[in-house]
């Protein structure tokens, strides 16, 4: 490619996507939150009527831990379909493969949960741009629908264990015995709960230096016009290629810290559902930010393991029997403030300070 095609590729970039104005007190404020983060561990204090112990308690940690991984992996689906413009129905896909891939390394092959881990998200990659070869080949729904299908053949695959490996309906067992103890038992659940921190801190920084770079800027014009971007020289399968397999490896790390979350992996991971549930926390916290859709995980995950608990203390008991029972149903109160959302503010929970008045820049 000559010098002068690029210079016009970056022209109509510049142009098509005007870098959006940082604000510099933006690196600042998510220093503090980050730091805030890392403390809670240490705090005894209490929130009354938002968690049901201190911030230092397990089940506390256990709730933001949660929350944390579902953080990184929104941002990974937001590199996709917020700055790349690939709507994929599979994600889930690779986020099952960390959770799978690294229990089973474990149990299967006897290795420990580092190695485990890393093999587990090297294998992702691959079956990323094995899969991602195929799949971008079309575009719009059909690129959608070709996801689906991979992310449900191994959904199928895992619950239906023809091979006695994957646990089927029931899913399969953390491998304790292969977790170091540093990461095992209730008593540890500070350091599970940082290595959560870890992994969103982590994956916000790879994904804000990918959405920096000459390779992110093409992945924005891609999503604003594929067509032009072809026109001017550049080859836009290779770089979706390069979203798909980042956003997968991304997901698959997220799936491998899950599992010490949750002891164990299920056929839910795999599911058609949980990509959706990754859709609602991307446009719920705001779709094309990364921090947005890190709120957006952060609150999904907090909403989803907190609203049964409320359900059951009997809060919404003195309410009326019609609206009492849709309270109690954590999706029913998920559905109406992701609807609330898109209809009054459609850049989700990151646009609010601006449509407040509290700030006119985009971070």
């Amino acid at each position: 490619m000559s010098v002068t095609t690029t210079d016009h590729l970056d022209t109509a970039t510049t142009e098509a996507i005007p870098p959006p104005r940082r604000s510099r007190t933006t690196p600042v404020v998510l220093g503090v939150v980050g730091l805030i983060l890392a403390v809670l561990p240490f705090l005894d204090a209490t929130i009354p009527g938002v968690f049901t112990g201190p911030m230092s308690s397990p089940g506390t940690l256990q709730i933001l831990a949660v929350g944390l991984v579902f953080a990184g992996v929104a941002m990974s689906y937001d590199l996709l379909l917020g700055y790349t413009g690939l709507l994929s129905l599979g994600h889930a896909l690779y986020f099952a493969l960390g959770l799978y891939g690294t229990n089973l390394l474990m149990r299967v092959f006897g290795l420990s949960y580092v190695p485990a881990f890393a093999l587990a998200v090297v294998i992702a990659l691959a079956v990323a741009v094995v899969l991602g070869s195929v799949a971008l080949r079309v575009r719009g729904v059909a690129f959608a629908m070709v996801t689906l299908a991979f992310a449900e053949a191994f959904h199928v695959l895992v619950e239906a264990d023809p091979l006695s490996v994957s646990g089927g309906e029931e899913g399969l067992p953390l491998a304790s015995a292969q977790v170091p103890d540093l990461l095992s038992g209730v008593i540890n659940t500070r350091w599970v709960y940082w290595l959560a921190l870890a992994f969103a801190a982590l994956t916000f920084v790879v994904c804000r230096l990918a959405v920096s770079s000459r390779a992110g800027r093409v992945w924005q014009a891609i999503r604003e016009n594929e067509d032009r971007v072809e026109l001017l020289g550049l080859i836009p399968f290779q770089f979706k290629l390069l979203s798909f397999g980042l956003s997968a490896g991304l997901a698959a790390s997220g799936g491998a810290v899950y599992l010490l979350l949750v002891r164990g992996a299920t056929p839910f991971s795999a599911s058609a559902v949980f990509t959706l549930n990754l859709i609602v926390m991307v446009v719920l916290g705001g779709l094309g930010r990364l921090w947005g859709a890190a709120l957006g995980g952060l609150v999904f995950g907090y909403l989803q393991l907190r609203l049964p608990g409320l359900a059951r203390s009997g809060v919404f008991e003195p309410l009326p029997a019609w609206l009492e029972g849709p309270l109690t149903e954590p999706l029913f109160i998920l559905g109406v403030l992701f609807v609330v959302l898109v209809m009054f503010a459609p850049g989700g929970l990151a646009s609010l300070p601006e449509r407040l008045g509290l700030r006119r820049d985009k971070a």
